[in-house]
């Protein structure tokens, strides 16, 4: 299944925190899920989630593993001629979120390592092809600049074809 729940009560919820035992513990596992869904659904959630009385805390751990959610905005549109905002898509590789007896959720992002060391050393150190080890975190902070670059100019391009695009809807690269 894609999505998986588990609300344990009782004397043997102690092993997640004082607190689940009186209020439950819930665990939620979210793994290989795929959704579409539009920003009006998720506007439209605001009033279902306010509430007047306090609610009381129930301490959970919420995983979410290899998920994407694509997000569409269906308001109206301001140009008839526009094709429109372009859909969002977030992807999430490992991520928990837990809730403790303070109420508060505490973000964690789990990332594999792509290549241990070793692998990376495996070439002679000495030799002019080798990558030392302190050379190792200066070429992934170089890549992250890279990619985030690379991000940056393909959301100037597709901002720019859609200006192109609210005067002559037909234009196609």
């Amino acid at each position: 299944p894609e999505v998986c729940l588990r609300l344990e009560v009782g004397p043997n919820a102690a092993v997640h925190s004082p607190l689940a035992v009186q209020n439950g513990f819930l665990h939620m596992l979210v793994h290989s899920y795929t959704a579409e869904l539009f920003m009006s659904f998720l506007t439209n959630l605001g009033p279902f989630l306010e509430d007047e009385v306090i609610p009381e805390v129930i301490p959970m751990e919420i995983e979410v593993v290899d998920t994407k959610i694509t997000l569409k905005d269906d308001s109206p549109r301001v140009y008839p001629t526009s094709p429109g905002p372009v859909p969002i898509t977030l992807a999430v590789d490992h991520v928990i979120v837990k809730r403790r007896d303070d109420g508060v959720f505490y973000l964690t992002v789990l990332q594999e390592q792509t290549a241990p060391v070793e692998s990376v050393l495996a070439a002679p150190a000495a030799g002019k092809h080798g990558l030392q080890l302190k050379e190792v975190p200066e070429l992934q902070r170089e890549l992250q600049t890279v990619k985030i670059a690379l991000a940056e100019a393909n959301m100037d391009k597709a901002r720019l074809l859609q200006e192109i695009r609210k005067y002559n809807p037909l234009f196609q690269l």
